[in-house]
């Protein structure tokens, strides 16, 4: 989780930002130079960029002949960028309460992962597991109608779920935020999905043809 605006701004620097990305396996200036196809003094100077930034961690030091090969790699898997870098004109969801505004499902979207960020940064340093629960589905709708339909229905049970679970009185009871979002998948993403299943089944089908051709 990038939490300081000078990080996020070398993160997202493009050449840093390959940099980054090639380091999913360690590697040294000059390794690098050979990966992204750039002068090794340049690779150099943004790897030292990122490591002032705590980007990048030196991993080793090996000895090639008469020179000290200093390989680093990437000190997380993944990177986001907070929305708390950009705080004052970051969307905000006590500024709109309009369930029907995209702003407000991005401004939700936006405080999920700030404070799933602070939680996953408190449980690296304490070295604990953060208790968190996520549900990812796709549904393709018949008409605005049925959307509509779908989303009340939605609310009415995310509301008897809560009111049945919710004990405001228990001595020691921890807070959790429900986040319930629903939008239009853009198209070119859909239709990438579209493609990747339509594949997937031609491919079950090939397999059952040739399962029962080995049969006959």
């Amino acid at each position: 989780m990038i939490e300081e605006p000078a990080a996020a701004e070398a993160a997202l620097d493009p050449i840093r930002s390959r940099v980054l990305s090639a380091l999913a396996e360690p590697g040294s200036a000059a390794m690098l130079a050979v990966r992204l196809e750039l002068p090794r003094q340049k690779v150099n100077y943004h790897l030292k960029e990122l490591e002032r930034h705590g980007l990048v961690e030196l991993a080793m030091e090996r000895r090639k002949g008469n020179v000290t090969e200093r390989v680093y790699r990437a000190t997380a898997r993944s990177y986001v960028i907070s929305p708390s870098v950009m705080a004052e004109i970051g969307p905000d969801p006590s500024r709109s309460h309009d369930q029907l505004s995209a702003s407000w499902l991005l401004a939700l979207g936006s405080r999920l992962v700030q404070e799933v960020g602070t939680l996953l940064v408190g449980a690296y340093r304490t070295r604990r597991r953060v208790a968190t629960f996520g549900i990812d589905t796709e549904i393709r709708f018949a008409s605005a109608a049925d959307r509509s339909a779908f989303a009340e229905e939605l609310a009415h049970t995310m509301e008897t779920l809560v009111g049945r679970y919710h004990d405001e009185s228990t001595p020691g009871g921890r807070r959790h935020r429900a986040v319930v979002g629903l939008h239009q998948i853009p198209t070119a993403q859909a239709d990438h999905r579209a493609d990747q299943q339509r594949r997937r089944q031609e491919t079950h089908t090939t397999d059952r043809s040739a399962g029962q051709e080995t049969r006959e």
